[in-house]
């Protein structure tokens, strides 16, 4: 009896977990509290103007229903980002603060992403982690994502960073 008192309790509490944040859109009203969430997470790789205002609003732009932000009282707790090619779909910057993880948030804004590329009809996506980001690519292994390790990821900047 004791086992389903704990296990109600513990759906009780995730339900009010649940309830106690919104998944939206992002905007670039959001960049400061974002940039912010990343910057105190391990295992991001923040990058010069990539991750700028300019580069987020520009990829904002053209990606305007795939990058979503978790929200709790009135403040982000969760962010993930994804780009369309038209052929495939990106995931970038994904992440939830650290004391609200293992509580469904990455899993909804990850479920959101999933919805707008089912709307764009695109069949493939990928994503970049950090080897060293051990929750990171836990996250992602849980979530059904297979590593590739048959190819080599080449990158090369146009501009100074």
């Amino acid at each position: 009896m004791s086992a389903k008192i704990v296990y109600l309790c513990a759906s009780i509490e995730k339900f009010k977990i649940m309830q106690e944040y919104q998944i939206r859109l992002m905007t670039m009203d959001d960049y400061d509290q974002v940039y912010a969430l990343w910057s105190i997470t391990e295992g991001m790789a923040l990058r010069g103007y990539d991750d700028s205002a300019e580069g987020i609003a520009k990829f904002l732009k053209k990606n305007p229903t795939s990058n979503f932000v978790a929200v709790m009282d009135g403040e982000i707790v969760g962010v993930i980002m994804c780009g369309m090619d038209g052929r495939r779909a990106y995931i970038y910057h994904t992440v939830v603060r650290k004391d609200l993880r293992q509580r469904g948030i990455g899993k909804a804004l990850l479920n959101m992403v999933y919805h707008a590329i089912e709307q764009e009809g695109i069949k493939k996506n990928g994503l970049l982690v950090l080897k060293n980001n051990e929750i990171g690519n836990k996250f992602w292994q849980m979530q059904g994502w297979t590593e590739r390790v048959d190819l080599n990821y080449y990158s090369k900047n146009n501009v100074e960073q």
